[in-house]
């Protein structure tokens, strides 16, 4: 996901997707812990897109105070 698709999204809406995208960040990370997975990179874009939805939501913050 892209920031200016992250940026159509509704602040509540990104909130429920960081929340979802931590959740399945821990799954993957134990799941690779236990038994190498397929496509490890699959880590490093959840952390990215983790980070880029709560950069966009701390902007939005910013620019509401």
């Amino acid at each position: 996901m892209k920031a200016k698709e992250v940026r159509e999204l509704t602040t509540k809406e990104i909130m429920e997707r960081v929340d979802a995208e931590v959740d399945r960040l821990n799954t993957l990370t134990l799941q690779h812990s236990i038994s190498p997975l397929d496509n490890p990179v699959q880590i490093k874009e959840s952390r990215r897109l983790i980070a880029r939805l709560r950069t966009i939501l701390v902007e939005r913050n910013k620019e509401n105070n």
